[in-house]
């Protein structure tokens, strides 16, 4: 971090008046002193990367420079407060420079390493009374008792998936699925001596049963895998499906429905999968491709990524007694189609390193799953998955780590159909490789790209997507966003003409108070038009999801311009 980066950050949140995830914005020209900061030391030592906390601007005046009135005494304080009152101890660095002729710092807090997070303010304690944050929306919030639980349990291998499950005995387990998974080991391993041993021992040392003073018990893995029917002692282990009319789950059929479809899938975990995967293949729709005399229908999504990102949610989803009553859902929209597992990445894998890193939360059942030939164990899913997309002429899917949950979505349109062809034949002038041209479709499509997502669309190198990503930035066609690894590429520009709206309607009379004001916030949009909330909600979603405005400030300073 330098003076110039600095002067950009604050350029950047000044035009574009909101905070960044890695940026936190503190107003400290009051005569209080230096602002208490322990919240947002927390957090950003939490955040992947790290991050910066700015002090001189005032975000409720639309983040004029205000000034730091002693910046040697916060300097002081913060560094005192980084040291010794939070646990671990955070490291930190500080640029002071001037802007408007008033003093502006930037604390840059640089990340904890993983083995010792959360990051918290000791006095306020780890637990219950809010002494550990996170970041989220540009904000800091307190954590939640499982997120705090999530860290602490990635510091070492979990063992839920071996917990004894003390209200089932052996015959609730399939003796012969056992059998068969026994038998498919020994013809595999022929030279495994120990597989010669009685399918007894077997169970114990492969952690499908343990003893539990003296009475032997399945564990919660080889009740899942073996299980005659799991659901009866856990009734959440399971995958629902829900599809929806439209692009969101607000939308209602034209019989006023809110689901096209709702299905639960139960059993073990290879019968739960193959289910799940059937069915909603089935509910996708279909496009035919005539090979000869034959015909042969093309799922909206490949087979093999559904099946994988299924199989993968099950596999990887947080069996801890906190949330053995979330199960993975399986949305499908008319745009796309999300699978949310309980607890998030697990160990050294992020939503960057996806591809290449491979950390295992549940290792006996991913052991279990494997043999059955379910998943596989080399890290090699998500390669195929994205493969499998590419090879459809599909976006990659996109991954979001929310540490309580984890978000896979795949979405069905084409990157290259004729429409976007005819959209990027506007730049044919610009000195533009086919990698920037499809981040372009890529950009129309999500509003942002990073770096990751970058290389995950065009198989590239981190250097040559940060290289080619600043040649999307020098051409004037995108704007860079943010700091580390919070950073994003933006369009440079609308990339659709806004719709226009009669004078007379309600999105006429709100596009014409924002030319005369300037902006207009959700109370003045009630108030002028006499709505109700959810209306307004819905009215003003629709102009910002047609580009006429977009959001400004966050909270009760969030306001809506002109695109």
């Amino acid at each position: 971090m330098n003076k110039a980066q600095i002067h950009k950050i604050v350029s950047e949140i000044k035009h574009h008046r909101i905070e960044f995830d890695a940026v936190e914005v503190k107003s400290s020209h009051h005569a209080g002193g230096t602002p208490k900061l322990y919240d947002s030391l927390s957090s950003m030592a939490n955040l992947p990367g790290g991050g910066i906390i700015l002090l001189g601007l005032d975000e409720r005046k639309d983040f004029a420079v205000v000034g730091v009135g002693n910046p040697q005494k916060a300097q002081e304080d913060i560094a005192n407060w980084a040291r010794k009152e939070m646990e671990p101890p955070v490291g930190v660095d500080f640029i002071v420079d001037e802007i408007d002729g008033k003093t502006v710092m930037a604390v840059e807090v640089k990340e904890v390493p993983n083995d010792l997070k959360p990051c918290y303010y000791k006095p306020k304690g780890l637990r219950g009374n809010g002494g550990a944050y996170i970041r989220a929306g540009g904000t800091d919030r307190a954590m939640s008792d499982y997120e705090i639980f999530s860290y602490i349990s990635s510091r070492s291998q979990p063992m839920d998936d071996e917990t004894v499950v003390s209200r089932a005995t052996m015959d609730d387990l399939d003796s012969g699925l056992i059998n068969y998974y026994i038998e498919n080991l020994r013809k595999s391993r022929p030279r495994a001596g120990y597989l010669k041993a009685p399918i007894e021992e077997l169970l114990s040392r492969f952690h499908i049963c343990r003893s539990d003073e003296s009475i032997v018990h399945p564990t919660l893995a080889g009740l899942l895998a073996f299980g005659k029917y799991p659901q009866e002692f856990f009734p959440q282990l399971t995958i629902t499906f829900v599809q929806y009319y439209g692009i969101t789950e607000d939308e209602h059929t034209p019989r006023g429905e809110r689901f096209v479809d709702n299905q639960r899938f139960e059993g073990p975990v290879a019968e739960m999968v193959d289910e799940a995967v059937t069915y909603v293949l089935g509910a996708m729709r279909k496009s035919s491709l005539i090979e000869g005399t034959f015909r042969r229908d093309i799922p909206e999504y490949p087979q093999e990524a559904l099946r994988e990102a299924i199989a993968n949610a099950v596999a990887h989803r947080d069996y801890s007694s906190f949330v053995r009553g979330s199960q993975i859902r399986i949305s499908m929209f008319a745009n796309r189609l999300e699978i949310k597992s309980p607890g998030g990445l697990f160990g050294n894998v992020t939503e960057d390193n996806i591809e290449e890193e491979h950390s295992t939360r549940n290792a006996r059942l991913m052991r279990m799953m494997e043999d059955l030939h379910i998943v596989e164990n080399r890290g090699s899913g998500i390669r195929a998955m994205l493969q499998s997309m590419r090879d459809a002429n599909l976006e990659p899917p996109r991954f979001a780590d929310r540490r309580a949950s984890f978000l896979l979505t795949f979405h069905n349109h084409s990157m290259l159909n004729p429409e976007s062809v005819e959209w990027l034949n506007q730049f044919a002038d610009r000195p533009l490789n086919d990698n920037q041209r499809l981040a372009l479709v890529y950009l129309r499509q999500h509003k942002k790209i990073t770096n990751s997502e970058y290389r995950r669309l065009n198989r590239v190198d981190p250097l040559t997507a940060g290289n080619e990503l600043k040649g999307l930035v020098a051409s004037d066609l995108a704007e860079q966003l943010g700091v580390g690894r919070s950073t994003n590429y933006r369009l440079a520009f609308s990339p659709e003409p806004p719709q226009l709206f009669l004078a007379d309607s309600k999105e006429g009379q709100v596009m014409a108070h924002v030319r005369k004001h300037g902006a207009i916030t959700n109370r003045e949009c009630r108030k002028l038009l006499e709505l109700d909330a959810d209306k307004t909600y819905y009215l003003i979603k629709k102009l910002c999801d047609n580009k006429n405005l977009k959001p400004e400030g966050k909270g009760r300073w969030r306001k809506y311009v002109s695109y």
